[in-house]
């Protein structure tokens, strides 16, 4: 079987117009076949410059010996259908790392043609490192990075307005746009001297004629699919040492940027013509704020609650009679009802959410979502339970119910058909659990967890909620 390369499939050639901070499974399952999906359907007709993002990475010379192309296999359940398709990417021209050839990655910023720049770094890469120097070639810090990408593209066009770049980062953050684009200018200002004369110029340029937009992104993208690839090589015809799985599902918000109206940025980023769920607004955190509620919060829930009766996969759990119901019921019947968003389209949303949670091609074990179960609950569904408890005036008894479910986990032990309790989260929640549990007495163990400034840090003592500790108490009692 020939490997897939431009020797064995012809390769369309488009301008270059997007740089790419990342070259990881996620950016090349989401990012990049949305970039795909552009060029197939619009006239966006643009190619991808990829860069690598740490001096360690390992993707670029896989992806090099196949011309930059590769197949996303996406699998779940759409509108009640099994889907299992294969998509060929072709958008990306090239790939360059930064840390063996500087001058290729920063001479990027002359080609007049080049407009986006968008990037995954993980969490932790949009930070602000002092010690980052303006010489360096090139920072190893990310924000740092773009700048001198930046600097570079603001002196060879000598400040033109229509040479700056629309910034999208992918970085799970909220407000990543927003964050990115105060660590750039906290560069700026601590290089002041380095850029001299250029100082003003360039920070005036960078925030008038940059488009740095916050977003949210959503799709589960697992990544190269190890027990299948032989299956889909056979699907394919060509032998791909880079295929990306990930779901069905994608979401792409995009806020826009305080100096782009959003018609503007639809001009550019013409999604909603190739018929993607991206969502252009003035605010992401409203969709934010529904994704914490309507699908971590549920995971945070539903994984503890699961594991007591002897469910350990997610699918299972949502097809169980009882705890399929269970879930139902706090995500139509309390969690939506906190948030101030078009009951239909929260309907929608959450009904998507169940549909994923029903993946039949992912085995998502619900002993992997219990990792830091109690930070979970705290930012999750914490804000959700006070929100319901002042607006109705009763206590959301299934995320209560959630609640105890997570104490009795951090029991340890062994449930009854033998699978060993193994809690993992900060050892001294542990160990504080341990202590409760050792009183044998449910009240004061929900008396002890809903005063831990250890678990609630300022949320202050949880027992001053009336009726939480007697409910909780309860459903201690009985697990």
């Amino acid at each position: 079987m020939k490997l897939i390369n431009s020797h064995s499939i012809a390769k369309p050639i488009r301008p270059e117009r997007i740089i790419q901070f990342g070259d990881g499974n996620f950016l090349r399952g989401f990012a990049d076949w949305i970039f795909q999906r552009l060029d197939e359907t619009t006239d966006f007709y643009s190619s991808v410059v990829l860069l690598q993002c740490t001096p360690s990475g390992k993707k670029l010379p896989v992806l090099e010996a196949q011309d930059y192309m590769y197949h996303v296999n996406l699998q779940g359940k759409m509108n009640g259908k099994i889907v299992n398709s294969i998509k060929r990417i072709d958008c990306i021209s090239r790939g360059i790392n930064p840390f063996k050839d500087y001058d290729a990655f920063i001479n990027l910023a002359e080609q007049p043609e080049m407009r986006f720049i968008v990037s995954n770094t993980t969490e932790a890469g949009i930070c602000f490192d002092p010690s980052a120097k303006f010489t360096d070639k090139p920072c190893l810090n990310f924000p740092a990075r773009l700048t001198q990408l930046l600097y570079h593209r603001f002196k060879t066009f000598d400040a033109a307005a229509d040479k700056g770049f629309i910034i999208l980062p992918c970085e799970l953050i909220f407000d990543n746009g927003k964050e990115l684009k105060q660590c750039v200018l906290h560069y700026i200002d601590l290089w002041k001297h380095d850029l001299a004369a250029d100082y003003d110029a360039f920070r005036k340029w960078f925030e008038k004629c940059n488009y740095i937009c916050s977003t949210l992104v959503d799709r589960i993208v697992p990544g190269y699919p190890k027990h299948e690839a032989e299956e889909i090589e056979h699907r394919i015809g060509f032998k791909d040492n880079a295929i990306v799985q990930g779901e069905i599902y994608h979401l792409w918000v995009i806020e826009k940027p305080g100096n782009m109206s959003i018609e503007e940025l639809r001009k550019e980023f013409p999604a909603d013509k190739a018929g993607l769920n991206v969502i252009f607004t003035d605010s992401e955190a409203p969709y934010h704020k529904r994704k914490v509620m309507l699908l971590n919060a549920p995971h945070t829930l539903l994984a503890p609650v699961s594991f007591h009766v002897g469910i350990d996969i997610v699918r299972d759990s949502l097809n169980d009679s009882e705890i399929g119901k269970y879930i139902r019921k706090v995500v139509f019947d309390e969690l939506m009802k906190t948030l101030d968003m078009p009951e239909v389209e929260l309907k929608e949303y959450a009904g998507s959410v169940l549909e994923r949670f029903d993946n039949p091609y992912v085995n998502h074990q619900v002993t992997s979502i219990m990792l830091n179960a109690f930070p979970k609950f705290k930012t999750r569904v914490l804000p959700a339970l006070k929100s319901y408890t002042t607006r109705f005036g009763a206590l959301p008894e299934g995320m209560v119910y959630g609640l105890a479910a997570i104490i009795n986990y951090y029991k340890g032990g062994m449930r009854e058909d033998g699978t060993l309790i193994i809690p993992d989260d900060n050892p001294k929640i542990i160990n504080q659990l341990a202590t409760l549990w050792k009183l044998q007495d449910p009240r004061k163990i929900a008396e002890g967890v809903l005063s831990s400034e250890l678990i609630w840090g300022d949320e202050g003592d949880l027992n001053e909620i009336p009726g939480l500790t007697d409910l909780l108490t309860k459903y201690l009692s009985e697990m």
